[in-house]
């Protein structure tokens, strides 16, 4: 990846993490393309699971004020960016990865705050909020 496309990378990352209620770092190893296509899907509308490169994420997270996040950026890594409700695309990862093994909750962030795997799961266990 070129230096400006890496810049760019970079720029829209941060974005994202910026734009989001949550974001919740997985680890994708062995899952298939359809696999990754059906849990784009029940992540929700509110939701975007895009597979990263370590390096730039880390640093994108970092310039949107989230550095609590570094010591998950190891092995294959993709983040679900939340935008609605986290209960719901949690719900959705949780579940997920009890059909696929593969797929590992890492840990993420809720407004600011730093969430574990386990506290990711136990978001998952609360009723979605009515708007």
């Amino acid at each position: 990846m070129a230096r400006p496309d890496k810049a760019a990378a970079v720029a829209e990352l941060a974005d994202q993490f910026r734009s989001s209620n949550a974001a919740v770092l997985t680890e994708y190893r062995g899952l298939t393309v359809a696999q990754l296509k059906t849990l784009r899907r029940s992540l929700g509308e509110d939701a975007q699971y895009a597979v990263v490169k370590n390096t730039l994420t880390k640093i994108a997270a970092n310039e949107a004020g989230i550095s609590t996040l570094d010591d998950l950026f190891n092995g294959p890594t993709a983040v679900a960016f939340i935008t609605g409700d986290p209960v719901v695309s949690a719900k959705g990862l949780r579940d997920f990865a009890k059909d696929n093994p593969n797929l590992v909750i890492k840990g993420g962030v809720l407004d600011g705050k730093a969430l574990s795997a386990d506290e990711i799961k136990k978001l998952a266990d609360l009723e979605s909020r009515e708007v």
